[in-house]
């Protein structure tokens, strides 16, 4: 089997096309949209090479086939494709196997069907095809790495460092958010004045999650506390106009990979053997609260997950870090 790139624009092939700009209206992510915009290219890439290696070798004499020299025949058979319902779920399930067989990660093969599915939802919804052939097929089973732990010591010694700049204040108050109300760190880097810490007094605010989804996080005292000295010194620092809670020295809002910059510093400074990142924090949180409490569900709604599967992977750290502890503690389980 022959999988050929074509270099074409997905607005040239009518429903493809569509389909972009469909997720555009639903104001997804830049990512997710070009992202499944390569999805669904190198699905039909696939399903028409077959074709298009088969007609080559049917109409012509003594010449071998060549995937780069017929590049643009590839991309003139997708810019004029409209047979979707041809398109059948032995078909995705061939795609599926050839990426395996190349390497491609189960996330990645879970991502491309799950783009393929979209894509085929839209063509029913257009009563372009009458049945999703995506539906019945079942993405590879994704590996599920536990999260890397940090330590509560650790935590401690990062977010204990001296405040010797306004830099550093806001710092303090982002690094305690992240660790307090397990935030992602889009979240943080969106975060507006209103309505987002309207609640903050009060030991919440309120962020915009996945989907577009809002729920309110905790804040703890001393993220609380944090927060609220930034907040009193903010205004000097950000534009008249800049709705933001966090600002760059410019007074515009700090990026997300601004916020990654500053905490390579703090890690630097506070001595940590380890590089961190903002979603290690988030982690943090997940499992510091559920070693101490126990309760999946609680740390279900800190962290925002839709489903309790998703926040099921802290039980295996959970479990990780009592067969630790009963290693060392135990008589008959020491070495």
């Amino acid at each position: 089997m022959t999988t050929l790139k074509a270099n074409f624009s997905p607005s040239k092939n009518h429903a493809l096309g569509s389909f972009i700009r469909h997720l555009q209206s639903q104001n997804k992510s830049i990512h997710t949209v070009k992202n499944y915009q390569r999805d669904i290219e190198d699905f039909l890439g696939f399903y028409l090479a077959d074709d298009l290696e088969v007609s080559v070798a049917q109409n012509t004499e003594n010449q071998t086939f060549d995937p780069e020299k017929h590049k643009s025949q590839l991309g003139n058979a997708i810019v004029g494709f409209k047979d979707w319902s041809l398109i059948d779920s032995q078909g995705i399930r061939a795609f599926l196997a050839y990426r395996v067989q190349h390497g491609i990660s189960a996330r990645t093969l879970a991502r491309q069907l799950s783009a393929i599915r979209s894509f085929y939802d839209y063509l029913l919804e257009k009563t372009l095809v009458l049945k999703n052939p995506a539906k019945g097929v079942k993405a590879p089973k994704q590996p599920q790495p536990l999260p890397k732990s940090v330590d509560v010591d650790w935590m401690q010694r990062l977010l204990d460092q001296p405040l010797e700049t306004w830099q550093d204040v806001r710092d303090q108050a982002m690094f305690e958010l992240l660790y307090s109300a397990g935030l992602r760190v889009s979240e943080l880097a969106e975060l507006d004045l209103s309505p987002g810490l309207d609640e903050s007094q009060s030991g919440w605010v309120r962020v915009l999650g996945k989907g577009q989804k809002e729920r309110l996080a905790p804040v703890g005292s001393k993220s609380l506390l944090a927060l609220t000295n930034w907040l009193e010194i903010r205004n000097e620092y950000a534009n008249d106009d800049e709705q933001a809670v966090f600002v760059n020295q410019r007074g515009n809002r700090l990026s997300v990979r601004s916020i990654q910059n500053q905490l390579d510093k703090r890690t630097t400074l506070a001595g940590l053997p380890t590089k961190m990142s903002p979603h290690r924090l988030r982690h943090a949180c997940a499992t510091h609260v559920l070693e101490s409490s126990g309760d999946l569900r609680a740390v279900q709604e800190i962290l925002g997950h839709a489903n309790l599967s998703t926040t099921q992977i802290y039980t295996k750290l959970d479990l990780q870090h009592l067969a630790q502890v009963y290693d060392k503690a135990h008589p008959r389980a020491k070495k």
